[in-house]
């Protein structure tokens, strides 16, 4: 993207703050897994990344240390059609779930980086980082994982764009085109 797509504005709220306030309405008390000089001004508490230069898999094991929760919901700030409706059911599946994950699974994979993670998945996320995995799919063939399958997640949006997320010039386009009319998710 050429910037940092954290701080990239729909109708005029950056996509960091969007997510924020889309998990606060959620969960009640989002917290930013970054570099703390970088988001200060979004309102939200602020965690230094554990493994900063990971990618997101060191971000969630972050997440997981400082909760004080068992199950714990982790989102990337570049998923603008993210609707609470599909978070609130995606929480609720996972507090009945003895999984260690719960993640939704489309035609190209799994989309963990929209996921519950149990707090009990941390030692194992842990261990993969310190072995040199990155990925976070690699990552979930250390957990048990149950999976939401597309008929189910669709039905929270009906385009399929759920988990589109903004990594291009043309996606960010588009995202601000379908979502200029909402401030807030």
């Amino acid at each position: 993207m050429g910037c940092d797509k954290a701080m990239l504005e729909i109708a005029g709220v950056p996509l960091i703050a969007r997510a924020g306030a889309l998990m606060q309405s959620v969960t009640g008390n989002p917290k930013i897994v970054a570099s703390p000089s970088l988001y200060r001004s979004m309102g939200f508490p602020l965690v230094a990344d554990d493994w900063p230069g990971c990618g997101p898999l060191g971000g969630i094991a972050t997440a997981l240390r400082v909760s004080n929760t068992p199950w714990n919901l982790i989102v990337a700030c570049d998923l603008p059609y993210l609707t609470k409706a599909w978070l609130d059911f995606l929480i609720e599946r996972a507090l009945k779930s003895e999984t260690d994950a719960v993640v939704a699974m489309n035609e190209r994979g799994a989309e963990p980086l929209c996921a519950m993670y149990h707090k009990n998945a941390e030692e194992r996320i842990r261990a993969a980082l310190e072995g040199g995995v990155r990925k976070v799919t690699d990552a979930l063939a250390r957990l048990r994982v149950e999976y939401v399958e597309p008929a189910e997640w669709k039905a929270f949006a009906s385009e399929g764009l759920l988990f589109k997320n903004v990594n291009s010039p043309a996606d960010y386009e588009e995202a601000k085109a379908r979502l200029s009319s909402h401030a807030k998710p």
